[in-house]
């Protein structure tokens, strides 16, 4: 049962897995810096000179104030805290967008890089090979019919 767990284990590390795994919360930890300082440096400083400084993380409904009175016995005050769930909120809202234009801005980016089209940036070999393919297989296709049309058998 050891020696099979150990076998799968080095098997799991060797494919690939965990390597990719690892690869992942590293870059993944990376990209969360980045997005926080957008989102802390970029993003917030202007929204909140929009708002002209307002803190709803104090923001609150009061469903019992703390006992001020000598004698009573209710030392805490109870409230909804609705500030930081809208807080929560905006920052949620900014964060998404934030990345959603990352990873828009790359979709682009890649996209321009897989267009043989597009000479503004070097197309990936793989993908400039397919495109000769492409365009041989197309002017095979055209020779053939044109030999059909003509009632020749293609050779």
């Amino acid at each position: 049962m050891g020696v099979k767990l150990l076998k799968d284990f080095k098997e799991f590390a060797v494919k690939g897995n965990m390597i990719d795994i690892a690869i992942g919360v590293i870059i993944g930890s990376a990209f969360n810096k980045v997005v926080d300082v957008l989102v802390k440096e970029i993003f917030l400083p202007p929204l909140s000179f929009l708002t002209d400084g307002i803190n709803l993380e104090n923001k609150r409904i009061i469903l019992r104030h703390a006992a001020t009175e000598p004698g009573i016995t209710r030392p805490e005050e109870i409230a909804i805290g609705y500030g930081k769930l809208i807080e929560a909120s905006v920052d949620f809202l900014i964060i998404g967008f934030t990345v959603f234009m990352i990873v828009r801005l790359m979709h682009t980016i890649r996209k321009r890089a897989n267009d043989p089209n597009d000479t503004s940036v070097a197309t990936p070999k793989d993908i400039e090979l397919l495109s000769k393919m492409t365009t041989l297989m197309e002017r095979q296709v055209e020779l053939l019919e044109g030999q059909k049309q003509r009632g020749g058998k293609p050779s």
